[in-house]
C-alpha cells in the first residue's frame, strides 16, 4: 500500500483530533469532508516513507538520478568533467559534498540547474 506524502496547505489551516464512538467514525469523517476537511490518519511525513532522501544523501541522489538519465557512466560523466571517478562515487553516496564549483561543472555536463546538487 503506497503512503500518503501530499502535504495539505496549513496557511489558515486548522488540526482537529476527536473522541468518540468508533461507528460514528465515517460519518463524521465524511461530514467533515462535504465542510472542506481533508482526512489525514492514514499519513505518514515523507520523510519517513523516504528515509534515503535524507537531508545528506539529496544531492548525490540527484546527482545519481541526472547521471542516469543522460545515459552516462561514472566514469564517463569523469571524462567529461575532469572529476575523479572515485570523487563522483564518493558525492553520489553522500560521502563527499558537491560544493558549488563542482556543482556548475556538473549541472554543465548533465544539462540540469547547479543548484540542484547544493
Amino acid at each position: 500500500m503506497q503512503a500518503h506524502t501530499k502535504k495539505l496547505h496549513t496557511k489558515g489551516s486548522v488540526a482537529l483530533h476527536f473522541t468518540g464512538p468508533p461507528e460514528n467514525k465515517e460519518k463524521a469523517i465524511n461530514a467533515l469532508k462535504s465542510l472542506g476537511f481533508a482526512d489525514t490518519s492514514d499519513s505518514i511525513p515523507w520523510r519517513d516513507a523516504f528515509p534515503e532522501f535524507d537531508d545528506n544523501t539529496l544531492p548525490g541522489v540527484a546527482l545519481a538520478g541526472a547521471r542516469t538519465k543522460e545515459g552516462l557512466t561514472q566514469e564517463e560523466l569523469s571524462r567529461l568533467t575532469g572529476i575523479p571517478q572515485r570523487h563522483i562515487s564518493e558525492m553520489e553516496n553522500g560521502k563527499r559534498a558537491i560544493g558549488k564549483e563542482r556543482a556548475k561543472i556538473l549541472a554543465k555536463a548533465l544539462n540540469i540547474g547547479y543548484k540542484v546538487f547544493l
